[in-house]
């Protein structure tokens, strides 16, 4: 099969970073799914592996989690899907990526792709769902209200392919005031259409963005997708007492103890930790892809597909690459076939 793979760690320009190859043809065990790839987006996960933040065995290394597809066999124990089933999924990150024609993956991380769609724009959308999904509902538990704070939610980093999401969630889910940050006017422009009630500039200190709106209390929540250890001193100031802070960023280091005269509570977020540690409830990854499909196709949801690459290539994906470790995306990024 054709395949883009890296052998180590290395900046996004230097000769053989990504690489182009072909590879065997996977084979389906278990409950996996072997899957045809179709489109595949870029993450910023993506570039952290190549960097080497992370290991894995697999020798060449192949990167992509979020994809497409056409499931084509199936394994023994598989039952969620049959061969010919149009499917969208982020993986596992301790197994080969998305990022070759064909791919193994365990079909409790997989839900059918949304009819509405073609295979790009569902590409956009797996992993960023499931962050959002998972924070909002399984860690911040929005639907349980902070007492006396105001049903607030601030999302930092409004414009990029999570916070996209959350936006949409929390406006078409919850009745919460959702409040994204944004620091050009098309990332502002983009927070808005999504459904932001309101969009404040992250190049300020966020409290007193947050205060100028004239919210009937301190926000309970913040969903921090970036820059959580630079913003820390003014979520900890915005947050009502007993708020919850949900980061999915990385910082170098996070000093936790202001938090503890408001009684705050910290939540991570790694959407990757059910098919690490094989949880129990790692089918609910499907579940909520599913949802995630049926609201699509209700129209209540739309996918965050910002722009197309054009075929999965080394070279398409380095420009993706080079773009998210930027830190201008808007969005996501989705490259579609692999050519001839």
């Amino acid at each position: 099969m054709r395949a883009v793979t890296y052998t180590e760690g290395s900046r996004i320009d230097a000769p053989g970073a990504l690489v182009d190859t072909n590879l065997a043809d996977p084979v389906p065990t278990g409950r996996d799914l072997l899957v045809r790839v179709q489109a595949v987006s870029v993450n910023p996960i993506d570039t952290k592996v190549r960097q080497g933040a992370y290991k894995q065995a697999c020798e060449p290394k192949i990167l992509g989690w979020d994809a497409a597809g056409i499931v084509t066999a199936v394994g023994p124990e598989a039952r969620l899907f049959r061969p010919g089933d149009a499917v969208f999924y982020a993986g596992a990150l301790d197994r080969p990526g998305s990022n070759a024609a064909l791919q193994c993956v365990d079909e409790r991380l997989v839900g059918a792709k949304p009819d509405t769609l073609d295979f790009a724009a569902a590409a956009a959308l797996p992993l960023t769902a499931l962050t959002a999904w998972e924070m909002l509902f399984d860690r911040l538990d929005v639907a349980k209200p902070v007492p006396g704070a105001a049903p607030a939610l601030l999302i930092v980093g409004g414009a990029g392919g999570v916070g996209s999401i959350v936006i949409q969630l929390a406006r078409q889910l919850t009745d919460l005031t959702v409040i994204a940050t944004a620091s050009r006017p098309e990332t502002a422009h983009w927070c808005r259409d999504l459904g932001a009630h309101h969009v404040i500039d992250h190049a300020r200190p966020l409290a007193a963005e947050v205060a100028a709106l004239g919210l009937p209390g301190a926000p309970g929540f913040v969903f921090s997708t970036t820059q959580t250890g630079a913003h820390l001193p003014d979520i900890v100031q915005l947050l009502a007492p007993q708020g919850r802070l949900g980061p999915i960023d990385d910082p170098e280091t996070l000093d936790v103890m202001p938090l503890k005269p408001k009684s705050l509570s910290l939540h991570w977020e790694l959407m990757f930790t059910r098919s690490l540690f094989r949880t129990q409830d790692m089918e609910r990854q499907h579940a909520i892809l599913n949802e995630v499909a049926r609201l699509i196709d209700l129209g209540k949801l739309r996918t965050t597909l910002s722009d197309t690459f054009g075929p999965i290539n080394a070279a398409n994906l380095a420009r993706a690459h080079a773009l998210i470790e930027s830190g201008r995306a808007k969005g996501k990024v989705v490259l579609a076939g692999f050519g001839e």
